[in-house]
């Protein structure tokens, strides 16, 4: 049925009903476009009042930090990225981003499909074995990270951050696609293999491309994390010039004042990368969060 035709129906189906109850479905429905437009403003206005407070100056922010600006500057934005090292901490966070989603998606796409397709002697122990990592709270090894990275010389190197990344990443990844691959009968795979296609080909030709909405769903999940992530960059890094985005706004405040439009123009400038992100891929983003959920 066309939607224009269903459309008509659902028209006609209304005004054949009571006015009590057409008067009810009004109210309803007016009733819920308008929480649903609180709750975009909610999301929303956060982002724009970060925006027009980095382009007042202390002055105006101190007075009144809700008003528009008087008279729109944007020397903060300028600061920011000539004398401060934020370009720098965006490409760390960039460079451990992207290197952390690689090796979680293609380590988490094949250790799970191993667990999923294989029974071998230790399984369960090493399914186990991944799945503590869902259940410990990092905050609790933190301290015994710190020595460990610390007697083996892996403090303050660039790749230092990328190795909790992807081991506090490869558990969500591994039981997402465990999961995934419940749903996908084994005779696809003894198929290709009839057809005479190497396990090789007939696992990233194959399976991966079924796989890519539950990748996209651990991909989503991951590039916040890694993104937004401070704790193991606290701790782990102490060089300015490795830092992350998290980490090198915590710089911007003093001992005793803090410079807020400074702080608002500079977060704004770290959570810009992440929303235009959304922008760009936001159908696959809900296509893949969806449908990660049905299938797992």
């Amino acid at each position: 049925m066309k939607p224009d035709t269903q459309t008509k129906i659902d028209k006609q189906t209304i005004h054949r009903l009571p006015v009590s109850s057409r008067i009810g479905t009004t109210v309803t429905s007016i009733f819920g476009n308008l929480i649903l437009f609180l709750f975009t403003i909610t999301c929303t206005f956060p982002v724009v009042w970060l925006f027009y407070s980095a382009l007042k100056t202390k002055n105006e922010f101190y007075a009144n930090s809700v008003a528009l600006p008087k008279s729109p500057n944007f020397n903060n934005f300028i600061m920011i990225l000539t004398e401060s090292q934020m370009s720098t901490w965006i490409l760390n966070t960039i460079r451990n981003t992207v290197l952390s989603l690689i090796c979680i998606t293609m380590l988490g796409f094949i250790i799970g499909y191993f667990l999923s397709r294989f029974r071998f002697k230790g399984r369960y122990i090493l399914y186990a074995f991944f799945l503590l990592g869902l259940v410990i709270p990092i905050h609790a090894i933190m301290i015994p990270m710190y020595v460990l990275f610390k007697n083996t010389g892996l403090l303050n190197q660039w790749y230092t951050l990328i190795l909790p990344y992807v081991s506090f990443g490869l558990p969500v990844t591994i039981f997402l696609v465990d999961s995934y691959l419940q749903n996908i009968p084994r005779e696809m795979e003894e198929a290709a293999t009839i057809d005479g296609s190497s396990f090789t080909h007939t696992l990233f030709k194959i399976i991966f491309p079924m796989c890519l909405p539950v990748l996209v769903t651990a991909g989503i999940i991951q590039f916040f994390s890694s993104w937004n992530e401070f704790a193991f960059a606290l701790i782990l890094i102490s060089k300015s010039s490795l830092m992350t985005v998290p980490v090198g706004l915590t710089l911007f405040k003093g001992a005793y004042a803090t410079d807020y439009p400074s702080m608002m123009a500079a977060m704004f400038i770290a959570v810009l990368p992440a929303i235009l992100i959304y922008f760009l891929f936001s159908k696959q983003i809900i296509k893949g969060m969806v449908t990660g959920a049905v299938k797992g």
